[in-house]
């Protein structure tokens, strides 16, 4: 298994804990939630059940489906024959207690319910029945780890993690499974039998984000630009139509909130919800706050407030939704967009700014590279407009504001080979110093990084970067 040293420790804690656990783990569709549990205890469960996906299916009957569904996985684990199909889900778990205790013979009792979510159909009160057989049965048996999983991240958090009602403060352990980091990638294909470079993995990276099912895709025979046209942009591509999956499995309001995330998507440096407001013709209310707020807790986006400045923005933090947005979704069926592409300057452009959200989604790596993994610090994008007159303008695509009174200014550079500086791009880094010098009286010093792919070419303007950050650095 690739990584997920961190998170598999976090299981050993709870399993060997002494006392009655309830286990969430959560992060976003084919990020390797369930791989990783059934990995981890070697697919071996005293009960195990997975519900149904709603995608596609008609809301009307899902919850009689829902529990027949958890009927058969009780009978596939033990229940007596001729016990008829539950019509309430207060019975269905009712008769889990009854088969869990008839099977109970010392040890632990690990149960493991996939996609929980999902089973939280309209009208069907499965949430009050969860809410009792976990207050009632599980957590009065110290021997019962009750493992739950889901990719609805903003249900997960609302309805589990930040419960104000029966669950209120009841979970034991919070599991968040990330995407992989390059390095992740990296080994991964490694493991899979792909020999590429780093620079390669990166490309990847910029359009699948680091998902370990997408990852998967991929064949080793073609270049990376051509497993992304078949997957993404070949009509019959295994990916073609993940975009809109992305959100039916994980939303009740998914219209609203791909309209949000592309919206968010079409400015470099995000918006801020008056201007999000006005370009989606909203008004302001509990349905949009709500949508915000579901995006957040998913990770499709991120809420910063920029540097120098008071005013929260949202900004597209989903490697994969980003690429889709910009190249997917207006290209869908040019099967060989991306191979045709890639040399051109406009790509080029692109994928610099592509580049600073990878960097971004590394923050900690570069933080490890210049030796502040132990400071505190807020990191943003900055832009200033200019004037005109004496004030220029400047854009720093990384800042690191520091509580030690150091900002980091980085810059990012996504080279095919040592990047070469020149004169006028030296004096454009000393004058942005300078300007934050000016406008910031608080902060004690500026130190300049560039972050690029395979480092600065030495020359008479080299020296204007305090440190250079390279692959090597973000591979950590």
């Amino acid at each position: 298994m690739i990584g997920r040293k961190i998170e598999s420790a976090a299981l050993r804690r709870a399993i060997d804990s002494k006392r009655a656990q309830i286990i969430v783990v959560y992060g976003r569709r084919r990020v390797g939630k369930t791989f990783l549990i059934n990995e981890f205890f070697s697919n071996s469960y005293t009960f195990k059940h997975t519900a149904v996906s709603p995608v596609g299916k008609a809301k009307s009957g899902m919850m009689k489906l829902q529990l027949q569904e958890f009927f058969y996985s009780l009978k596939s684990y033990g229940l007596e024959p001729g016990i008829q199909c539950p019509r309430t889900w207060a019975d269905a778990f009712h008769l889990l207690q009854e088969l869990l205790d008839s099977k109970y013979s010392g040890g632990n009792q690990v149960i493991f319910i996939d996609e929980l979510p999902w089973m939280d159909t309209p009208r069907s009160n499965f949430l009050s029945a969860f809410e009792h057989f976990c207050n009632d049965w599980c957590l009065s048996r110290k021997h019962v780890k009750l493992v739950v999983c889901g990719s609805a991240t903003s249900w997960m958090a609302d309805e589990l993690l930040d419960s104000q009602g029966g669950l209120y403060d009841r979970v034991t352990s919070q599991i968040y499974i990330k995407p992989f980091t390059l390095k992740e990638c990296r080994d991964f294909f490694r493991e899979e039998g792909f020999h590429m470079d780093d620079y390669s993995v990166v490309l990847s990276y910029i359009a699948m984000g680091g998902i370990p099912y997408y990852l998967s895709q991929f064949r080793p025979d073609l270049s990376v630009f051509q497993n992304i046209d078949a997957l993404l942009f070949d009509k019959e591509g295994s990916l073609a139509d993940e975009f809109d999956k992305l959100f039916k499995s994980q939303f009740t309001n998914p219209a609203l909130l791909k309209d949000i995330v592309t919206h968010i998507g079409s400015k470099r440096s995000g918006m801020t919800r008056d201007e999000l407001l006005k370009s989606l013709n909203q008004s302001s209310g509990g349905t949009f706050s709500d949508a915000l707020k579901a995006l957040e807790k998913s990770r499709f986006i991120t809420a910063y407030t920029p540097f120098l400045e008071d005013d929260t923005k949202y900004r597209v933090s989903d490697q994969f939704c980003y690429f889709y947005l910009h190249h997917v979704k207006k290209n869908s069926g040019h099967k060989s967009y991306w191979q045709n592409n890639y040399n051109s300057a406009a790509m080029n452009s692109w994928l610099g700014l592509a580049f600073e959200d990878v960097v971004f989604n590394h923050v900690e790596q570069v933080k490890q590279a210049l030796g502040i993994s132990g400071v505190i610090s807020r990191e943003s994008s900055w832009n200033i407009k200019g004037d005109g007159d004496k004030n220029t303008g400047a854009q720093v695509d990384l800042i690191i504001d520091r509580d030690d009174r150091v900002v980091n200014v980085c810059e990012m550079k996504f080279s095919r080979s040592e990047f070469q500086m020149s004169s006028e791009y030296a004096k454009k880094i000393e004058a942005r110093v300078e300007q934050i010098l000016t406008l910031n009286k608080g902060i004690g010093s500026v130190h300049p990084v560039l972050i690029t792919t395979y480092g600065l070419k030495h020359g008479a303007s080299s020296g204007v970067f305090s440190k250079v950050l390279t692959l090597d650095d973000l591979f950590v």
